[in-house]
């Protein structure tokens, strides 16, 4: 069964970048190689990995991907910092305003 990762680094800029792969070790060695000079990690080089997760299911994948693209930095920073239960919260006061 394959493993896909959706992933978050940190930009040498403190910028966050998230993506999915199904090789994590390679994924980040190419963000730091800087591959591709279009791609938004290339000018703000190197990158940390800050957090992944992983899934079985490449849909899955791409579906939390795409939702935590929408995020804001908060609520990045509560899932690298492991503090799931902070998301509902956060949630909550970015409608309020």
């Amino acid at each position: 069964m394959k493993i896909y990762y959706v992933y978050i680094v940190k930009c040498s800029d403190n910028s966050y970048y998230t993506g999915v792969t199904n090789d994590l070790e390679r994924r980040i060695n190419e963000h730091n190689d800087g591959f591709k000079p279009e791609s938004y990690t290339y000018k703000r080089r190197p990158v940390e990995l800050v957090f992944y997760y992983e899934f079985n299911d490449i849909n899955q994948a791409i579906d939390f991907e795409k939702q935590v693209k929408g995020w804001s930095r908060k609520k990045k920073e509560a899932i690298i910092n492991d503090n799931w239960d902070l998301l509902s919260e956060l949630s909550k006061n970015r409608m309020k305003k």
